[in-house]
């Protein structure tokens, strides 16, 4: 069976990794049992050698849908024929209630009778290591890799299984109302074949509906579209790490931000920026815990807090910085879409913006969450004096071009971010500050207006002398940098307009025209970079344009709610799956459009 297109994919997790399930009801995305561990399926990167987890019912002609039960991670996928109808239930037991490490699939058949067909095709080490099979009993095997990996799973059924190979297969039929229930796990856990499955299953469901839906009651957002942005906030949590409080960037690894392009790269990892992003979208929705698990990771684990080096842009999971990047030859890729990447050799560019979006994360969650020890706020100093002798620098930027460094606006606006926030925590918390960071601040500040700003064209461009503006420099008014109604800021939105935006989706830069980011491809639309756009419209008023506009980009989500990277000529959607970057980017714009829209009625009603 073919793999699906990206946008055909739910999500569900455990706080530890993900598995990607498809509406043909195959599980085609999981590595296991944390994000950055090798793949045990990944069809959607090849179908052959990828390996999946398949579950369908034997229906001559059928349609599918998908949906989560409501305000969880909990995914049902249904089967719809005038045989039957059929309903696979799957959910991961979350790592706070159960220690995690659990995959649970339960079958129904809702009504007529439904014959289906199981097959497990375990596809260890991304590929690349054989498994033997043991049998424990007609329902129950033992799945262990024979590579450098040693993974060793546990498949548990209610109803019988079959070796075929290296796979492993079932076919049953259920009445109305009957179930069959699979759960595999990692052998590390107590055998749940001990006790009574299918009880076991069911309380395990139950207890996961009820975690996420007292998750999400914490929420301090009630306005207007509540459905995508609680589901926006969902998304954010399953990419983070219960054990560690870092969050992934994306679920993926090599997913191409174009068809044939060469950028397909590992996002299972922790970059500064994104994670921060994530820190300030889940501080504006009350989730503070969220954010103070990430405080303690940056804290206690990430290794150059302490000043030993100059901070990384991406670190694993763990706190680790080395991701030396490897391709895997033995996968094609997502519609032939090579080379397939794991690691990622990025985390050795310099990326000067991170300390700025690092900062600003910090600055928030001293103000909103708990203040900040004074041992954090010393090792955070290092950094901030590191950075006022080295912002006049050309360096990678937030694109992560491998095409030659240059003195990015971006990066050089986020420097500015950085010393900023720092002289406010400093203040507000009355620890020493050194003046020379205001002398340093005030010079970033001066060099954007002259450095940056180009008279002929009115805007504020991508590098000194470049002849294209950026996307990433919609964020100067939302760190607020300048006003929202600066003429010279609207004059470069203006141009932004011009240049970036199709319909409602905006490209990040042009790629011919702006600074050479050492790949030959054509990429889509880069979906955060469309609700930073619509955050800008509402922040300077513009707020019939910036509602229609938001509203529109809702409608590009999956079936789901959920957000790739980018978006293709057609809509489809490219690049990782699902993005936090883009999902923390349409709950900050849903946000502050809801806030501008309740003033303008307020003030209406006033009047």
């Amino acid at each position: 069976m073919s793999y699906q297109s990206i946008e055909n994919y739910g999500i569900i997790g455990d706080l530890n990794t993900v598995a990607l399930v498809g509406l043909n009801g195959s599980i085609d995305f999981m590595c296991f049992p944390h994000f950055d561990s090798p793949s045990i399926f990944a069809a959607l990167l090849d179908d052959e050698k990828g390996g999946s987890f398949e579950l369908s019912p034997l229906f001559k002609e059928m349609k599918t849908k998908q949906l989560y039960l409501p305000d969880t991670n909990v995914l049902l996928t249904r089967f719809l024929s005038a045989e039957g109808v059929g309903e696979i239930t799957d959910f991961m037991p979350v790592e706070e209630q159960s220690n995690g490490n659990e995959l649970i699939r339960r079958v129904t058949c809702v009504r007529g009778h439904a014959t289906f067909k199981m097959k497990c095709m375990p596809r260890f080490n991304y590929g690349r290591s054989d498994h033997t099979i043991e049998r424990v009993s007609e329902t129950e095997l033992i799945l262990r890799s024979a590579g450098p990996d040693k993974t060793v799973l546990r498949l548990v059924s209610s109803v019988p299984l079959a070796i075929e190979g290296r796979d492993v297969t079932a076919k049953f039929t259920l009445l109305p109302t009957e179930t069959a229930d699979f759960l595999l796990e990692h052998i590390d856990k107590d055998d749940a074949g001990e006790q009574d499955f299918q009880a076991f299953i069911t309380r395990s469901l139950f207890c996961t509906v009820n975690y996420w839906k007292n998750w999400v009651t914490q929420t301090t957002y009630t306005g207007r579209w509540l459905d995508m942005v609680n589901r926006s906030a969902l998304i954010l949590k399953l990419l983070t790490s219960h054990k560690y409080g870092s969050i992934v960037a994306a679920a993926t690894f090599s997913l191409p931000e174009s068809i044939d392009g060469e950028r397909n790269f590992d996002y299972r990892y922790t970059w500064i920026r994104d994670a921060s992003f994530s820190v300030y979208a889940l501080i504006k929705l009350g989730y503070i815990r969220e954010a103070n698990g990430f405080m303690q990771w940056v804290e206690k684990l990430c290794q150059d807090i302490k000043g030993n080096d100059r901070l990384g842009i991406m670190y694993s999971i763990d706190g680790h910085r080395q991701l030396k990047e490897h391709v895997l030859d033995q996968f094609e890729g997502y519609k032939k879409s090579s080379p397939v990447r794991i690691g990622n050799d990025a985390y050795r560019q310099l990326q000067l913006d991170i300390y700025g979006e690092l900062l600003d994360s910090v600055y928030l969650y001293n103000k909103y969450g708990e203040p900040i020890s004074y041992d954090f706020w010393k090792d955070l100093e290092k950094h901030v004096e590191w950075l006022c002798g080295n912002w006049d620098q050309p360096d990678e930027g937030i694109w992560e071009v491998r095409g030659g460094r240059k003195k990015f606006l971006y990066s050089r606006l986020l420097c500015w971010v950085a010393i900023d926030r720092a002289i406010k925590i400093a203040n507000s918390r009355s620890f020493p500050l050194n003046p020379e960071w205001k002398v340093q601040r005030d010079k970033i500040f001066n060099s954007v207006f002259t450095d940056f700003w180009d008279e002929d064209k009115k805007a504020f461009m991508q590098y000194p002398g470049a002849e294209t503006v950026d996307a990433s420099a919609l964020l100067m008014p939302l760190v607020r940098f300048i006003s929202p109604k600066d003429p010279k800021w609207l004059s470069t939105l203006k141009r932004i307009e011009d240049e970036l935006v199709s319909d409602t989706m905006v490209y990040r830069y042009l790629p011919d025209a702006a600074a050479p980011d050492g790949f030959v491809s054509h990429e889509g639309t880069f979906s955060m970079c469309t609700f930073w756009y619509v955050e800008c419209l509402s922040r300077s008023g513009q707020l019939e344009k910036a509602r229609f506009y938001f509203e529109k980009m809702l409608g590009y989500a999956n079936h789901l709610g959920i957000y790739s990277e980018q978006l293709g000529f057609k809509g489809e959607h490219l690049g990782n799956f699902p993005q936090a970057f883009t999902h923390m980017g349409l709950i900050s714009a849903a946000f502050n459009l809801n806030k501008q829209l309740n003033d303008k009625r307020t003030k209406n009603v006033n009047f």
